[in-house]
């Protein structure tokens, strides 16, 4: 008896219903693949704010990426890994940036990157979250938390956040420059990080 046949044979019999044959000829399609977090390097922004004989004086990364794998609903599985061009940095002034890259400062020409990578992801409601991991700089390597604050809009998640950094303890103005009369210890840091791809909140 072929296979047509049987399965007439069985719907008359009430033992199959119409529905289940239909869904044996037209299986449901499979669920399309998450997409992958991808940084919007266009609006994304790091900034920072220093001291210099107690006047603020601001200054920007303008390049660098970030590696995402975040899902909301479990967000301490998520890891992040974020790396800043350090000869990017720029005070607005082309005299004081070619300092920034000398030694004493960021050493651009020959250590060119800082690299933060995340070990926990931890919520704190309100959809903030605090991200712990290790900042490489100098070829210095130091633990730091940093609190973000997630929005989405028109498929787009925007991580923004603000964190106060030592610059000694990665030796940046390092010699005469680790004066802090002169120039302040701490720096704060501040990012605007734009992705697509990211799950809704």
């Amino acid at each position: 008896m072929n296979t047509t046949v049987t399965a007439t044979l069985l719907l008359s019999l009430g033992l199959i219903t119409a529905p289940a044959l239909a869904q044996k000829a037209n299986p449901a399609p499979a669920a399309a693949p998450a997409a992958t977090p991808a940084l919007v390097a266009a609006q994304s922004e790091l900034s920072f704010v220093s001291k210099q004989m107690g006047v603020p004086v601001d200054g920007k990364f303008k390049r660098f990426e970030a590696q995402l794998v975040f899902d909301p609903k479990k967000a301490e599985t998520g890891r992040v890994q974020f790396s800043i061009d350090l000869s990017s940095v720029s005070l607005g002034d082309p005299m004081f940036d070619a300092e920034l890259a000398k030694p004493a400062w960021f050493d651009s020409k020959k250590l060119g990157q800082a690299v933060f990578t995340s070990g926990a992801i931890k919520p704190l409601g309100d959809k903030r979250f605090e991200v712990t991991g290790k900042l490489s700089l100098k070829g210095l390597q130091k633990e730091l938390s940093v609190p973000v604050a997630l929005a989405q809009d028109k498929g787009l998640t925007t991580a923004t956040g603000s964190f106060v950094l030592k610059r000694l303890d990665f030796k940046v103005g390092d010699g005469e420059w680790s004066d802090t009369s002169m120039v302040a210890n701490e720096v704060t840091v501040k990012l605007k990080l734009v992705f697509s791809g990211v799950a809704p909140l």
